[in-house]
């Protein structure tokens, strides 16, 4: 429906367009929401609304990660240090400088009159490169080091985390949808489960999207968690210390944050995203066993093994005329004598981590 016209010639909205009067909020949430779990409320009770969330469980080893902490620690370090020379060396400059403004002259003062204009260009230029130099350090680079160490969005920081709760060999990861894309969940007179309005359309289908980008299996596989922040989430660091502790008091199994999205609703409280859209109970247990696979992997320092396993089952579930039993045996030996070569017995350590002879549901 067209805009209409007001009295003065200007369009408003017509109703259709505006947000909804909750005749059109199903009873219960749409597909693929649902309610969260009953288990995760002593989590969900800590996390402010209006954002969306993603919770999961990075199973790397803790020596991994405390390598790859190193590398941030190390860059932040050398951040404050090059803030520390600076001020060092520019301040008493600076001091002049300001001295000089206020009426009382020194080495830093200029006289016009007493310069050339090439020598008063040159100065002026140089000053002023000297400024924006340092207004850049402030500004744009201080806060890395700042937020590293002492955080300043309320929800901790990442020393604050490391503190907290060291580093483990299975840790729970939260992600924090940022406010550049989120905002119909905090926008005034709309819903995000309406089925007619515009703006809770646009807004499920940007969260969808996002969604499934951060949660595709590739990604998880590829990402250890502290590398899952980008343009779009950030890491949640008070988020991912409540959830620790509330593992480690058995209050909230640690298996409840395996990759669950949640976000608030008013009428329903919080809610999930199924990402499996009906994953049924074999798909479920197989995914556990090749989580518990790649741990396994993991700590015998042979990851490297789980990629290229998955990339060779991936080539020949692809080849022509299908995965047939006779190609799923030959797989099945080129995978053993890959994991031979690089002194891996693949049948004996599946069985022992896994307990089964094979995956869920398979021959």
């Amino acid at each position: 429906m067209p805009p209409t016209k007001t009295s003065k010639g200007k369009s408003r909205l017509s109703p259709s367009t505006k947000a909804s009067t909750g005749n059109n909020i199903p009873s219960t949430p749409p597909h693929p929401f649902k309610p969260a779990a009953a288990a995760l409320q002593p989590f969900t009770a800590t996390l402010p609304r209006g954002h969306v969330y993603i919770a999961h469980v990075d199973p790397r080893p803790a020596s991994f990660k405390r390598n790859l902490f190193l590398v941030p620690v190390a860059l932040n370090l050398a951040v404050i240090a090059l803030f520390i020379w600076r001020v060092v060396r520019v301040g008493p400059w600076y001091l002049s400088v300001l001295t000089s403004t206020l009426g009382y002259a020194n080495e830093t003062t200029l006289r016009a009159a007493d310069l050339s204009r090439s020598e008063l260009v040159r100065a002026i230029v140089s000053r002023a490169v000297t400024f924006l130099l340092d207004f850049v350090l402030a500004v744009f680079v201080w806060p890395w080091p700042y937020e590293f160490f002492v955080g300043t969005t309320g929800r901790g920081s990442p020393t604050a985390w490391r503190r907290a709760v060291g580093f483990r060999g299975r840790e729970v990861y939260v992600r924090r949808s940022r406010e550049s894309w989120d905002g119909v969940l905090r926008e005034e007179g709309v819903d995000l489960f309406d089925s007619e309005a515009r703006e809770a359309r646009e807004g499920r289908d940007v969260i969808m999207a996002r969604v499934r980008a951060a949660t595709a299996p590739m990604y998880m596989q590829q990402k250890t968690g502290y590398l899952t922040m980008d343009g779009a989430w950030d890491l949640d660091w008070k988020a991912m210390v409540d959830a620790t502790r509330l593992a480690d008091k058995g209050e909230v199994a640690l298996e409840a944050f395996g990759t669950v999205v949640l976000l608030h609703h008013a009428k329903f409280g919080w809610v999930t995203v199924d990402l499996g859209n009906g994953v049924s109970a074999e798909q479920e247990e197989r995914r556990r066993q090749v989580m518990a696979f790649r741990e396994a992997l993991a700590t015998l320092g042979k990851e490297d093994l789980f990629f290229r396993w998955v990339e060779m089952i991936q080539f020949e579930t692809t080849q022509p005329g299908g995965f047939t039993p006779e190609k799923q045996v030959a797989a099945a030996q080129k995978i053993r004598d890959m994991f031979k070569s690089n002194g891996v017995d693949f049948d004996e350590l599946w069985k022992e981590t896994v307990g089964t002879d094979g995956l869920a549901g398979m021959p």
